[in-house]
């Protein structure tokens, strides 16, 4: 098992979740459960996947006023998530309290909370057109920063940004990465994108693996073939 790999069940029902979960849980540490399956599952989804031997990540990006993403962030823990991800951009204030109330209410068995930075299908022409002046690594690097002084336990950013991220937080300010391709695979919607080894090699603590495992014919050949090159 390599518990550094997440793969993501971006997927339409219940059972093709399920049915990947069966196949990869002795392989991989967590399971992502994104906007599409919870759309379509609902929260009962996150306790399945646990009741069936999977660690989940929730990402569903929380972002919004501070009372209303902490209030969101405590149900998330009370299924028993893992890791769950917020928006950088939602501030100071949105991400100090959340750290403040999961660290009340759940102590030592609170869930890992990690910042999404800049979207890996974003690229510095895209910022500019939103009104961000500052261009893509730029910019990852000041939200990065802003998370850890906030209390967050970590960054989710695109393998570009890794190298940068890691000179300029702790230690054990944790680093998700997605957009992870193996050289002959399609990029798809993704900007900013690297191989397994080289994500690892940059200094990330997990990464995630989508289609680049789940759209193939057989995924467990398609995971077993990624974490060959690791």
């Amino acid at each position: 098992m390599n518990r550094r790999v997440i793969i993501a069940l971006d997927v339409s029902s219940r059972e093709e979740a399920l049915h990947l979960l069966k196949q990869l849980r002795d392989l991989v540490g967590m399971f992502k459960v994104g906007s599409q399956l919870f759309m379509t599952a609902g929260p009962s989804i996150v306790q399945e996947t646990i009741g069936n031997g999977g660690n989940v990540f929730l990402d569903l990006k929380f972002h919004d006023i501070p009372n209303t993403v902490t209030q969101a962030a405590v149900e998330a823990a009370k299924l028993g998530v893992s890791m769950m991800t917020v928006h950088a951009a939602g501030g100071r204030a949105m991400m100090e309290a959340i750290a403040r109330e999961l660290g009340e209410k759940f102590g030592d068995r609170k869930p890992r909370v990690v910042a999404v930075t800049v979207l890996t299908s974003l690229d510095t022409r895209a910022l500019f057109e939103m009104g961000w002046e500052q261009p893509v690594d730029q910019q990852v690097e000041r939200l990065a920063l802003l998370a850890q002084d906030s209390g967050i336990d970590g960054v989710v950013c695109s393998p570009r940004e890794i190298q940068l991220v890691r000179k300029v937080v702790n230690p054990q300010f944790k680093i998700v990465t997605p957009g992870i391709r193996l050289p002959d695979q399609s990029h798809n919607d993704q900007q900013r994108v690297a191989t397994p080894r080289e994500a690892l090699s940059s200094g990330a603590d997990y990464i995630v693996l989508g289609r680049a495992v789940t759209g193939e014919r057989d995924p467990r050949t398609a995971l077993q073939r990624l974490l060959d090159t690791l």
